[in-house]
């Protein structure tokens, strides 16, 4: 049984909004909302929804207050919480043999040991779940609120091999949960974590077909291969007898070749891709990245789906922009090292050679080896600071260094390590920025780094550390 919940507390109020003009600061807590004690964000965005809205405010002092906002439908009032869930996080009851925290090393973010398969929070920042444990009182509320889209960890639509692969014989038939989500008007993203010689080839092209069935219940299917740090490897070898194996070049070909007739054919009957394979296939693979209308809107980005895609386009547009109005001022001759992942290094070096080329700027890539989570972890959101300091540095300090906005938690203040952005300066020896496309890397050179801000998508914030009282909500 989940705990009654807490008031939630604010943490931030966005300057000029409704919040602010009503006096509300960071320690205050909502109460009620509208008559109704609120169990979470989704509660609070649900019940405030209404053109007027009657909030009972518990003032960082202990006093109570009662404030009316009237305001438009959905209009936001500007209030952010310190957590997403006042209650209980909803823990996962499953034991993956894939499950990536089981191969977190220790000394990371607490909050990222969080076993976490809660709705809500798939709801509100992108999570994916495996919808196992969902009670009959979730399904009511689903109903009520209507909660969509959800992202959905299904990995195989075969219920014997999804069971085998959760470790829970108890798991409900995911086909018949998303069909009961489409009957309440919810849809999903799905994902199939790929485990080779467990559930590609023919579950592969099965779990496809009978998601893809679905639309549009079910918008897109993520194909991504299992992230095996050497720790979760050796636990997988040893428990389940099952390799994981890192996906060879011919592999990511067959992969790819696979899902390819399934994408000419959706886009035929639907006018949509749906299936989509994760950049490091591509990678891996040597073969172009799909164009941008292949990725239908790119809701899988933080899911790898997409990322190399939206650099490629953001770099063609950024070097037409300085075609046509010139290199901004004080580009030319600084001297940046960029640092990323090493799977991304060979195609962020070529962007960075035709760059330096146009902008009379000397940037040059280092590829950087994940040694904290192993070799084959080489995305750059999981590299942690200690790499990048260590591989990244160089005996002659460039003006700045830059390195991926991902490697930061959203509120940009720390790597996975937990070692702060001064710190990561500080071992570097130069000035330290941050950037998510090369527009940014042309900010940086001309205006210098500044600390970046939080994020601009939720997803993740539930795994970063709070942000220190009074600071202000996103503007």
């Amino acid at each position: 049984m989940r705990n009654t919940p807490a008031p939630g507390v604010i943490s931030g109020v966005r300057p000029g909004s409704l919040a602010a003009l009503a006096g509300l600061e960071p320690g205050d807590a909502v109460v009620r909302v509208n008559g109704r004690v609120p169990r979470d964000v989704v509660d609070v965005q649900f019940y405030a929804a209404e053109p007027e809205v009657e909030v009972l405010v518990r003032k960082a002092n202990g006093l109570d207050d009662l404030i009316v906002f009237e305001k438009a439908i959905d209009e936001d009032i500007g209030w952010e919480f310190e957590r997403a869930t006042w209650d209980e996080v909803i823990l996962c009851n499953n034991n993956c043999f894939f499950c990536f925290l089981k191969g977190l090393p220790r000394g990371m973010r607490k909050t990222l040991y969080v076993k976490d398969d809660d709705y809500r929070l798939s709801f509100l920042h992108g999570n994916f779940v495996t919808l196992t444990n969902l009670t009959e009182d979730d399904w009511a509320r689903l109903e009520e609120q209507r909660l969509s889209p959800l992202n959905v960890s299904v990995h195989a639509t075969d219920l014997e091999l999804r069971r085998r692969m959760l470790a829970n014989p108890d798991a409900p038939d995911i086909l018949g949960q998303l069909r009961r989500l489409g009957e309440l008007g919810i849809q999903a993203h799905t994902q199939i974590v790929l485990c080779p010689g467990v559930n590609d080839g023919e579950h592969l092209r099965r779990s496809i077909a009978e998601l893809g069935a679905l639309y549009p219940t079910v918008l897109t299917i993520s194909v991504v291969p299992v992230g095996a740090s050497p720790r979760l490897e050796e636990w997988a070898l040893e428990r389940d007898g099952i390799p994981l194996e890192r996906p060879t070049p011919a592999y990511a070909r067959e992969v790819i070749g696979l899902i390819r007739p399934f994408q000419r054919e959706f886009r035929r009957r639907f006018g949509a891709t749906i299936v989509q394979c994760s950049d490091e296939y591509y990678m891996t693979a040597g073969l172009p990245v799909p164009t941008a209308r292949a990725y239908d809107g790119f809701p899988q980005y933080e899911n790898g789906i997409g990322m190399v895609r939206r650099m490629l386009d953001d770099w063609a547009r950024t070097r037409r922009r300085l075609q046509v109005r010139g290199v901004p001022p004080g580009v030319a001759g600084r001297r940046a090292v960029v640092g990323t992942a090493r799977l991304m290094a060979p195609t962020l070096a070529a962007i960075a050679r035709e760059f330096s080329a146009l902008t009379g700027a000397e940037v040059e890539v280092r590829g950087v080896t994940n040694r904290v989570f192993g070799e084959r972890v080489n995305v750059s959101g999981l590299v942690c600071g200690q790499d990048y300091v260590e591989q990244v540095r160089g005996e002659r300090p460039p003006d700045c260094y830059i390195l991926p906005r991902s490697s930061l938690d959203y509120f940009g203040e720390k790597f996975l390590d937990s070692m702060t952005v001064e710190e990561a300066e500080a071992g570097l020896g130069a000035p330290l920025g941050f950037a998510s496309a090369w527009s940014e890397v042309v900010r940086i050179l001309a205006e210098g780094p500044r600390r970046p801000g939080r994020n601009a998508r939720t997803n993740g914030r539930f795994w970063a550390e709070p942000a220190p009282a009074g600071a202000a909500a996103d503007s």
